[in-house]
């Protein structure tokens, strides 16, 4: 029987028959971000399960497109690939994004468990939501600036809007902004026009809880305004809290788009939610009159990318000072140890000077002596008892007999 191979050589040979992610998604190594993403979610579509039904090919093209797009979207994970191959990169912890409406009943009731158990599961928006828009079959509704909408959106299902800004709004920035009260899981989406008429997703925002509510923003401000990706590396918080604590910015990524023209823009309401329709608030509203708000918005996140290389540095202290910390506290142990047992020995030598037998006195003993010692006196205090009616008998014939002489 031929020896099985280990894990290492399994992995080696995965590794060996991956094809290159920039030949996957048609790309050349100089592509954008917003290239290849935009490569990734056509070839995603064109290969996702929804359209083909009972294809082993499709379905394996869609992983390896979605496995490649998981390497070259993350921009850290790219840097690695692109200096050292696959073997720089994790492959065993990568996440694929889960498309709820092609799971059965059974298998959401299991990822809504997990999801409730804090396990991050990635959802990606419905493959019939995304072709019905690039189809443009859907429809739009208009959302006028600073005016509320407040609607229920069901599970996996889209409700569209449209902004339209003018060039002067432009000049100060747009928010779009995203509430659910009842702290429902939903995205925020932004798609481009295509030449055809059809809506292309081009940004998506994940709700994220704020107190009493879930939230979703997108900022075009006219300067980087990042996004932090609060799932990136939630499973290793579970695993090690300090790589978690270490990779908690590593996820704050600058937006792809930093600002709008003036002319009409496409923004949709996402319904994330396992089982139940999602109760929002959308609103969209010109940024020029919160010009203190975008200064601080600048500086703040200014701190956090000069803090996040403070924090790359401080690791390796942490980590050497820490593995001394973890060596210092078994010594500590080891020492307490072997002086305790210094202590006992020296003890029983001290208890070895003797010229007589050793001395065992039992508790049983000392308690027989008490008790003997006990009974004598109980002895001794009858006799004494006995003998006081002979003395005071004595006494009154030795007086009467005095009385008789002195008549």
């Amino acid at each position: 029987m031929p020896p099985h191979g280990s894990k290492s050589d399994k992995q080696d040979a995965a590794l060996l028959h991956r094809r290159d992610p920039y030949e996957v998604l048609g790309v050349s190594r100089n592509s954008t971000d917003q290239e290849i993403k935009s490569a990734y979610r056509r070839m995603a579509l064109k290969y996702h399960p929804d359209k083909n039904a009972n294809d082993p090919k499709a379905a394996d093209m869609f992983k390896e497109v979605t496995f490649s797009y998981t390497i070259l979207s993350d921009p850290e994970k790219r840097r690695q690939y692109d200096a050292s191959g696959f073997e720089a990169v994790e492959t065993e912890s990568q996440e694929l994004e889960l498309d709820l409406s092609s799971l059965g009943a059974v298998n959401t009731m299991f990822a809504a468990l997990f999801s409730k158990l804090g396990v991050p599961i990635k959802t990606t928006v419905s493959a019939t939501v995304l072709e019905e828009a690039l189809n443009g079959v859907v429809t739009v509704h208009p959302l006028p600036l600073g005016t509320p909408i407040s609607k229920k959106v069901e599970k996996q299902c889209a409700h569209f809007y449209s902004v339209m800004i003018s060039e002067e709004e432009t000049q100060g920035g747009l928010v779009c902004r995203v509430q659910s009260p009842d702290k429902s899981k939903f995205k925020l989406l932004y798609f481009d026009r295509e030449e055809t008429g059809g809506l292309n997703l081009a940004l998506q925002e994940e709700s994220t809880k704020i107190g009493k509510v879930t939230s979703a923003g997108m900022y075009f401000l006219g300067f980087p305004v990042y996004r932090l990706d609060q799932t990136a590396n939630s499973m290793t918080s579970a695993k090690d809290p300090d790589a978690a604590f270490f990779k908690k910015l590593d996820g704050f990524q600058p937006c792809e788009i930093t600002e709008l023209k003036a002319g009409t823009h496409v923004f949709a309401v996402y319904g994330d939610n396992f089982f139940k329709s999602v109760s929002y608030t959308i609103e969209a509203f010109s940024a020029a009159s919160f010009a203190e708000e975008k200064d601080n918005l600048r500086s703040v996140e200014a701190q956090i990318l000069t803090k996040r290389v403070e924090i790359s540095k401080f690791e390796t202290e942490y980590r050497e000072v820490l593995a001394q910390f973890t060596e210092m506290t078994g010594r500590y142990t080891q020492e307490m140890q072997v002086i305790d047992e210094l202590l006992k020995q020296r003890n029983e030598i001290h208890a070895s000077y003797t010229t007589g037998p050793p001395i065992k006195r039992s508790r049983s003993r000392i308690r027989g002596s008490f008790k003997d010692a006990k009974e004598d006196g109980q002895i001794r205090e009858r006799k004494s008892t006995r003998d006081r009616p002979k003395k005071k008998k004595w006494f009154n014939i030795h007086l009467k007999v005095e009385k008789r002489k002195s008549c």
